[in-house]
């Protein structure tokens, strides 16, 4: 509080980018240095950002000007340089999923409560206007008793863009803990934890061929089960069904709906920290696009950092260590009750995290105007 959290990211692939526009935004943040496996990486994003090192990895992470480790590495390897990071001192924010098990995940977890260091986790688009403005009209009562949800992700696969998806096809990877982290997260922030949930999942092709960059037409193989299907029971009773695919072509299904007694929800894309979310009340005659109410203004990856660096001390941020344990316990719970064919009780739990009011934070100069700090949310 009252100066900015200064932040070093390791692994400078693509998803960096959308880090690195939030930053130069976001004044209670300060990049200080990179690091990356491949040197040149981390040298390319150092240029073209003001008083930032290239480093390796771990002179970043001695570095005593970091305070806070960007983990943006693979999830095969997330627990490793997120306890590499703790050990040094520092605390941990980092894609999703958490670890690629709830085994490492629980490992990060217990070293950060014993070294005193913080730990968030993606996805941190549950915290803009969209999914925030959904959470508002549930609390508000506007749908009345939460019934059930369905969540929808369906794609052909990544290989058709991504010039390099071996991991999205091998142990740790597929459907459902890629895309499984923001359907999940945003379920659980409308709904509240899950207690247990009953899989299917299923494996169409052996092999997936590279669909653009220098390996365009390469086969790679498929170890993950490339369709999951989920029914999740909240803790307070709703019933959500999540399906997650790199095996369908299209859908026209909303990503999330909530239904109530009273009344059903259309919620925007997890995916982003935006969009529209749509009401059809009891005896309505048409869907209502109901105003923004809640949420950051504006937000990218990387306002979840920002939100924890306002967390006073010993409270667990909104994009928390805590939220994604029990988000990728749901998952690997999920994928349990797919090999067994039994229903799985989830032996995790998290309390729902706080609401976002309606919030614009404080900006860079230069890069637009204030309205609220980033500790008026906490207020």
């Amino acid at each position: 509080m009252g100066k900015p959290l200064n932040v070093g990211i390791v692994g400078c692939g693509a998803i960096s980018a959308q880090y690195l526009a939030s930053f130069r935004r976001l004044g209670s943040v300060r990049l200080v240095a990179v690091a990356d496996l491949d040197q040149s990486r981390a040298q390319a994003v150092a240029k073209t950002y003001d008083d930032v090192r290239a480093l390796s990895v771990d002179a970043l992470l001695a570095d005593p000007d970091v305070e806070l480790v960007l983990n943006l590495t693979v999830p095969a390897v997330h627990a490793e340089v997120a306890l590499k990071a703790i050990a040094a001192g520092k605390s941990v924010y980092g894609e999703k999923p958490l670890a690629a098990t709830t085994e490492e995940a629980r490992t990060v977890l217990d070293a950060a409560k014993a070294a005193g260091a913080v730990v968030g986790c993606a996805p941190d688009t549950v915290l803009g206007t969209g999914v925030q403005t959904a959470r508002k009209a549930i609390d508000d009562g506007m749908i009345g008793t939460s019934v059930s949800a369905t969540a929808t992700m369906a794609t052909p696969g990544h290989e058709l863009w991504h010039p390099n998806p071996d991991f999205y096809y091998q142990p740790g990877g597929g459907p459902l803990l890629d895309m499984g982290p923001y359907y999940v997260s945003t379920l659980v922030t409308l709904l509240g934890p899950v207690v247990s949930v009953t899989g299917a999942a299923s494996h169409t092709r052996s092999q997936r061929t590279i669909g653009s960059g220098p390996r365009a037409g390469q086969v790679i193989p498929v170890e993950v089960d490339s369709h999951v299907t989920g029914i999740l029971t909240h803790q307070d009773g709703a019933i959500s069904t999540l399906v997650m695919s790199f095996d369908a072509v299209r859908t026209k299904a909303p990503n999330i709906e909530v239904h109530g007694e009273f009344g059903s929800l259309v919620v925007p894309d997890p995916n982003r920290f935006d969009g529209d979310v749509e009401l059809f009340a009891l005896g309505s005659r048409e869907w209502e696009t109901l105003p923004v109410s809640a949420g950051y203004v504006d937000a990218g990856r990387g306002f979840g950092i920002a939100d924890l660096a306002a967390t006073p001390a010993g409270a667990e941020p909104r994009a928390g260590g805590q939220l994604a344990f029990h988000v990728l316990d749901v998952m690997e719970s999920v994928l349990e009750s797919a090999r067994t064919g039994s229903s799985v009780t989830v032996r995790s739990t998290v309390p729902r995290p706080e609401p976002v009011p309606l919030t614009a934070v404080k900006i860079r100069p230069g890069h637009g105007s204030a309205q609220a700090g980033m500790a008026d949310v906490r207020a």
